[in-house]
């Protein structure tokens, strides 16, 4: 439990240094700054009803996001573009979900 709360509480503070820009431009701040991005994509997947069963792949660089894995029909693909194009620092979604039927 109080690792739970202190990795929350580390990407809280990783995500507001993402937004405020403090952490610059090398290369481990890209990968900081994409990896809280693909958290919060991530997050807004899982808690949109109706997405949460699938195993949406997610990556991201420079504000490309890019979607891959299996979903059930069209619209769920076009909700889940939706959703991660919704997240704050997406500027891109790259759909590549497949629809199984």
């Amino acid at each position: 439990m109080v690792r739970a709360i202190l990795v929350a509480l580390s990407l809280l503070f990783v995500s507001g240094c993402v937004q405020n820009g403090s952490l610059g431009d090398s290369v481990p701040a890209r990968y900081v700054e994409d990896t809280v991005l693909i958290a919060k994509v991530k997050t807004a997947l899982i808690q949109q009803k109706g997405l949460e069963g699938f195993n949406i792949h997610v990556n991201a660089y420079k504000g490309v996001v890019q979607l891959s894995g299996f979903v059930d029909s069209d619209v769920n693909k076009e909700l889940a573009g939706q959703i991660a194009k919704s997240v704050d620092g997406v500027n891109e979604v790259v759909n590549n979900l497949i629809v199984m039927q």
